[in-house]
């Protein structure tokens, strides 16, 4: 069957109305996102704006947490040490008059892209729990550093004098540049980590993910693979990071704890493994509810928790999978 396949790859391709289905959604989720400052016009456009851009940095760093799991298997709960190393890099350097958007994103991608690729050569020695176990200790070793940086707030954190210049202008002071400075980031990475999926890279680490022995019979190497995709993971939460403190003029060891690598996970896998836009609505949704939940009541975690899990349990495929059941 197998060979057959392969000589006839027709007999396997996609469907049109299939493939017209799996680009609706992303199309719709972007379209929504590029129309919420026109929309926010009607309420609290300031609440909204903010909400909806930490949102989307959020989405980022869950999109490239599935680029790990959805497609390398690799479930990482030191994601989050990414995203605290872009942060600190913005804070560090702006709280020395460095505040220039591509200095201060050349070093985060420098610190981030050695600690990747020290850590995951590491980690992807080891498999299942022990892999998970290992990039959780890695990431609290890092937020543990954060914490004992005196100097720079400590377990406290810090302020940013100011935002990101741009060519030297402040234009990431405008909330709306920002939003779309956000949005433009997260649909231009999404665009990359899909054809990243569907180039003979991606289609490698999938098979690996399914049968690691036979990938390494037929002639390649997982641990490079997965070690690269580790590493490209890692950079694109490491951009989101660097988003967040600017969004938030804020820089924080909390960035960089386990739980924050837990809620990711969340986000992709409530979204839908192996999507890319999965995680994009899972973090939308998961940052959506929460913020109506903590509204209604201080025990709103007893309400998200449950609610949550039975998203999980009967939504197979997360809610990705569950539109496209109703179709």
């Amino acid at each position: 069957m197998n060979d057959i396949a392969e000589r006839n790859p027709s007999l396997t391709a996609t469907p049109p109305h299939r493939r017209l289905r799996g680009v609706a959604l992303p199309v719709l989720l972007f379209t929504a996102l590029a129309l919420v400052p026109l929309a926010a016009q009607f309420g609290a456009a300031g609440f909204i704006m903010a909400l909806l851009t930490r949102t989307m940095i959020l989405a980022l760093a869950a999109m490239s947490l599935d680029l790990l799991i959805g497609c390398g298997a690799m479930i990482s709960f030191g994601h989050a040490a990414f995203l605290g190393i872009g942060a600190y890099a913005v804070g560090i350097l702006s709280s020395h008059g460095i505040d220039d958007a591509f200095v201060q994103l050349a070093a985060a991608f420098a610190v981030a892209g050695l600690f990747a690729l020290v850590t995951g050569a590491i980690s992807l020695r080891t498999r299942g729990v022990y892999f998970i176990m290992i990039t959780l200790a890695f990431g609290q070793m890092l937020y543990f550093l954060a914490t004992s940086l005196a100097a720079y707030g400590g377990d406290d954190g810090m302020s940013l004098p100011s935002r990101s210049r741009i060519f030297g202008m402040p234009l990431l002071k405008n909330d709306l540049t920002l939003y779309y400075v956000a949005f433009g980031v997260l649909l231009a990475l999404y665009l990359i980590c899909r054809a990243i999926v569907a180039s003979r890279f991606g289609r490698v680490l999938r098979g690996i993910k399914e049968n690691p022995v036979r990938m390494e019979a037929i002639g390649f190497a997982p641990y490079r693979y997965q070690l690269t995709a580790y590493v490209i993971a890692g950079l694109i939460a490491t951009l989101a990071g660097c988003l967040l403190a600017n969004q938030s003029e804020f820089v924080s060891p909390a960035y960089a704890t386990w739980q924050r690598s837990g809620d990711l996970i969340f986000m992709a896998v409530l979204g839908g493994l192996g999507s890319l836009h999965g995680a994009i609505l899972g973090a939308v949704v998961f940052t959506l509810l929460e913020e109506f939940l903590s509204g209604l009541t201080e025990y709103w975690g007893l309400i998200f928790g449950p609610l949550l899990v039975l998203v999980v349990l009967f939504a197979r495929g997360g809610l990705v999978g569950l539109l496209r059941s109703e179709r």
